[in-house]
């Protein structure tokens, strides 16, 4: 498995624009919170089973060769959301297998409210863990991976954006996205916890998000 950190590159200078971006981040951060406990209140009300996140499911389509980060931001489409167990499900009976999907392919879940972009501002200052499978095992294993998520049963649930699966030619790569990738911690915890549960693909990992 490879850890890898996004680092930052900009000099002191920003240090004031970092700061003044943290303090607008907590303030985001408390409203989301707030939205959160509203929208699982009704939820409940309706008689549905909220999930601890409202989450959104994207698509990438790589154009071969073209690599220009207008093009990438182009290229990513949201595909659906959902906030309930119910919603999930119907939202994933429907969704294309990895198998099916042409390469260069990327398959994101995030949180309501990151785009599956390092410039969004929950994952400029992250980083990622990644594990590389053969093509014929990554569509089982990223199905774990969504239900772990979605489910809220990964180590450092907060600290986790997302996950990606990216459809490539000879294999297909898993990961999934941090929020601090400085806190070292909770990138050697985490990542350990990451690779035994992509590893073992337990039926633990379906515990949270059981099928109705």
């Amino acid at each position: 498995m490879e850890i890898t950190e996004k680092k930052d590159t900009e000099n002191n200078t920003n240090n004031s624009n970092n700061n003044a971006q943290t303090t607008l981040d907590s303030a985001s951060l408390e409203n989301i919170d707030k939205e959160a406990e509203e929208r699982q209140a009704r939820d409940l009300k309706a008689g549905l089973h909220p999930l601890k996140h409202k989450f959104v499911f994207w698509y990438t389509r790589r154009t071969p060769g073209v690599r220009t980060q207008t093009s990438y931001e182009d290229n990513i489409k949201k595909i659906v959301e959902f906030s309930t167990v119910e919603g999930f499900w119907v939202c994933y009976c429907h969704l294309a297998r990895p198998s099916s999907l042409p390469s260069p392919t990327d398959l994101h879940l995030f949180k309501e409210g990151i785009r599956p972009l390092w410039e969004d501002s929950a994952n400029s200052n992250g980083g990622k863990w990644i594990i590389r499978f053969k093509k014929v095992v990554s569509g089982r294993f990223w199905e774990d991976m969504v239900l772990a998520l979605v489910g809220d049963q990964l180590d450092y649930g907060d600290n986790i954006c997302g996950a990606v699966l990216s459809i490539r030619f000879n294999e297909d790569i898993l990961s999934v996205w941090n929020r601090n990738s400085s806190d070292h911690q909770v990138c050697c915890d985490g990542s350990k916890g990451f690779d035994q549960k992509a590893l073992k693909a337990s039926p633990q990992l379906r515990y949270g998000i059981q099928a109705p």
